[in-house]
């Protein structure tokens, strides 16, 4: 059984003066429920948890999965690239009571292909808690081959991929290699419909914080064979897509949420910095027909 089929949201973590800011996490979640959201992301990239002590990683994760109430699946970040921190994280993210893990590849110190497999194989031998493997090799600078894949396809709890390389000859290979072993999300939101075409079933989303009803729809669209309306979706949104992808993820989304009026500030932890690019994105939502605050 797939964690989740459709779009779930990469959820941004709000601050204000500093700190978490909780009751517009609250707001955050309850507008990405009723937009019909099919699960979160808590502590993956978009949520900043390399700039949280572990305490506000904890501590946000706890809220979410109290807050959802089981209604949608929640997914925690459980990565890292010491395979040991990897599995500690894996591990109190199943004693919170997340649904499933994402765990990136390692970063930095990078590691070979028989290196990736002994590294998941030993987070899978450690938890009982389905797994999505992260490949976005742009930000890690290490590629999960498909043939890797294949060989970690349906262990333990190995059960998806959020595949985002971009690369749509590589993701050919992996759904011709793991598709129907492994469930692959696609990563870019710019690539939503060709990869639901080459067998993705649904997307992990930054978009979607900003549009969740819209990211849920184009994905089910595509599986209730409205095709051409899937693709209409995808190309309308590209314009808004690129503006959120004009700065280094999350800054331009945050920027996005607040000029909605959804979020009270846009504030980011050290190294990130707020939007340099607002004006930018106030004109793709407002093209988009999202209305921002003065």
């Amino acid at each position: 059984m797939s964690i989740f089929k459709g779009a779930a949201t990469a959820l941004v973590t709000p601050f204000i003066d500093d700190k978490v800011d909780y009751k517009s996490l609250e707001t955050l979640i309850d507008r990405q429920l009723k937009g019909n959201i099919d699960a979160l992301v808590i502590n993956g990239t978009t949520g900043e948890p390399t700039t949280m002590t572990h305490y506000e990683r904890t501590a946000v994760a706890s809220a979410v999965i109290e807050h959802v109430a089981k209604r949608v699946p929640v997914i925690l970040g459980a990565g890292s690239n010491n395979t040991y921190t990897a599995i500690e994280y894996a591990k109190e993210n199943a004693s919170l009571g997340a649904d499933a893990i994402l765990t990136v590849t390692p970063y930095y110190n990078k590691c070979t292909q028989s290196g990736l497999v002994a590294h998941y194989k030993a987070i899978a031998d450690a938890v009982d808690l389905p797994i999505i493997m992260y490949n976005v090799p742009g930000r890690t600078g290490v590629n999960i081959a498909p043939e890797t894949c294949l060989k970690l396809a349906g262990y333990r709890g190995i059960q998806a991929i959020k595949e985002a390389s971009g690369n749509l000859n590589q993701f050919m290979a992996l759904n011709r290699l793991v598709g129907g072993k492994l469930d692959i999300y696609s990563g870019d939101d710019g690539l939503v419909y060709p990869l639901l075409t080459l067998g993705a079933i649904g997307v992990i989303s930054v978009a979607s914080n900003v549009c969740p009803e819209y990211m849920h729809d184009m994905v089910y669209k595509y599986f209730e064979g409205d095709h051409k309306r899937s693709l209409e979706m995808q190309q309308k949104i590209e314009p808004l897509v690129s503006a959120l992808f004009t700065e280094v993820n999350p800054i331009p989304v945050k920027c996005a949420l607040k000029l909605m009026g959804v979020i009270p500030d846009d504030y980011m932890r050290l190294p990130l910095t707020r939007s340099e690019k607002a004006d930018l994105i106030r004109t793709a939502l407002n093209d988009f027909g999202i209305a921002t605050e003065a």
